[in-house]
């Protein structure tokens, strides 16, 4: 790897910071892109002065008061002890507001002194490509650029930093933030391959589901948003078809079903503003693998929340098909994340996140008091990596029955400990669809007659939780999230 040039500039506001990471990320991944053109036609690799130019730009925040840190109520952009803080920075055009957020309060509240330059760490090639078959000319394979371009290295990619494994030895700076430069890039791609739609699209209120059907509604409340307020920009599908205004209904319904979602295996759907504030919604299909796998690139992003909206299996004689589960525990049986979230550290439910589900589920149904307990009730929520868990219920029910457990599905507590991970506040409203215990069981007339009924109204929901989350915005982001030696930016 080239050695860090060490000469940076100061920057007086959070503006004049991104702009300087603007120009020298244009600068940097235009000449790396330049170079592979110039190789891929001439056969002429880059000299080692030109690869000291494919470098992730970077931020250096020196914190140093004269007296104690001063304590803040909010839950980011605050330092948790003096002294050096850097991160690398990729992409920051589309990450400018999440930037200017993030420092204003540190340059201030806390008089940071913030400076901007080139890092050490290398922009590897096939990220300055947006598609990447650009990369197919010329007759050289990805072993010729190799030799003379930086590449993605897994030895440098990883969550060391949220999973609390980076370690500090006194003398280099400290995280400024969960993740860097590469680690961002290396899950903007996947997101784009998983999904089917460019990453920027991407809205920071989300929706999780697993299953395909909330599409359908998802679409049809998606146009008619875009009919009645201007505040809507477009509707987003798979493989880069947009929706406005002006879509007609005839072809609203030819486009969606000649939509390629098919391809991606968990496709996104955005509901997009001017002011990127906006909802997206990701089919995520089945298992605790897919709902690990894409959580871990949507983090990069660093949403506002996203929430589970899916079906479970009530576990209750007192529900009925329909009724809702609002997730206050999980029983975490998914064991996909016990090496880096052990099952015995709580995840907490965040009572903003609740009281914004609750309140929703109230306004949509319309139902209050003792007749929205017995549509809504809360409780643990056991998700588990084996659909056939029912199999092996001898050995299962006791630990069921000491949990208290009221719904059981497979994706719900591998979101949570996902937000509690990254950061990302979490929640989970599920709605019942089969009752296991009792004999109620998905069969294909009961279960389309529900689904008609049933999806349309839970969407609704969700969408609503997100709209009142929207209004509170920061106060989204719970303490509850933060270590005691948290990096700065959320």
């Amino acid at each position: 790897m080239a050695k860090a040039q060490q000469s940076s500039r100061r920057v007086s506001t959070p503006e004049d910071a991104v702009e300087a990471l603007e120009i020298m990320y244009a600068a940097a991944s235009s000449a790396l892109r330049d170079a592979v053109e110039h190789y891929l036609t001439g056969g002429v690799p880059p000299s080692p002065e030109q690869r000291l130019a494919f470098r992730y730009p970077e931020l250096r925040i020196g914190y140093h008061p004269e007296g104690l840190v001063p304590t803040s109520p909010r839950a980011y952009a605050k330092f948790s002890v003096p002294g050096a803080y850097t991160t690398t920075v990729t992409q920051p055009e589309a990450f400018r507001s999440y930037l200017i957020e993030q420092l204003r309060p540190l340059m201030s509240e806390f008089n940071a002194h913030v400076e901007v330059g080139l890092s050490a760490q290398e922009i590897p090639y096939p990220y300055v490509f947006d598609r990447g078959d650009e990369l197919g000319r010329g007759g050289a394979s990805a072993a010729d650029l190799a030799l003379h371009f930086p590449i993605p290295l897994l030895s440098e990619v990883g969550d060391e930093i949220a999973d609390g494994l980076w370690d500090y030895d006194g003398e280099r700076p400290r995280p400024l933030a969960l993740f860097d430069a590469v680690r961002v890039d290396f899950s903007l791609r996947r997101l784009v391959h998983y999904t089917g739609t460019d990453w920027r699209a991407v809205q920071p209120w989300i929706l999780l589901t697993n299953y395909h059907r909330y599409v359908d509604q998802f679409i049809r409340r998606g146009i008619q948003t875009l009919r009645t307020d201007a505040s809507y920009e477009k509707l987003v599908l798979p493989g880069g078809v947009e929706f406005t205004s002006k879509t007609s209904d005839e072809e609203v319904e030819v486009i969606f079903r000649a939509s390629p979602w098919q391809r991606f295996q968990m496709p996104a759907y955005h509901l997009t503003t001017k002011k990127g504030q906006g909802v997206s919604l990701v089919n995520i299909g089945v298992g605790p693998a897919n709902a690990k796998n894409i959580t871990d690139h949507l983090a990069v992003l660093r949403p506002h929340a996203w929430l589970m909206v899916g079906h479970c299996g009530g576990l209750r004689q007192s529900q009925r098909i329909g009724d809702y589960v609002l997730a206050h525990a999980y029983l975490r049986e998914d064991g996909i994340l016990d090496s880096v979230v052990p099952t015995e550290i709580p995840i907490p439910a965040l009572a903003e996140i609740q009281v914004a589900l609750q309140e929703a589920a109230a306004s949509v149904t319309g139902d209050k008091g003792e007749a929205l307990k017995r549509r809504l009730r809360t409780g643990t929520v056991v998700t588990y990596d084996d659909r056939n868990w029912e199999l092996r219920w001898s050995k299962e029910r006791r630990r069921i029955n000491l949990s208290r457990a009221i719904a059981v599905d497979m994706e719900s507590g591998t979101i949570a400990a996902q937000g509690f991970r990254f950061r990302v506040p979490y929640g989970t409203l599920l709605c019942v669809s089969d009752k296991p215990l009792h004999g109620e069981i998905k069969l294909p007339g009961a279960a389309n007659a529900f689904y008609e009924r049933a999806i349309s109204e839970h969407l609704d929901i969700g969408i609503t939780a997100l709209d009142q989350l929207r209004v509170l915005h920061g106060t989204a982001h719970s303490r509850k999230l933060r270590s005691f030696d948290e990096p700065p930016f959320r």
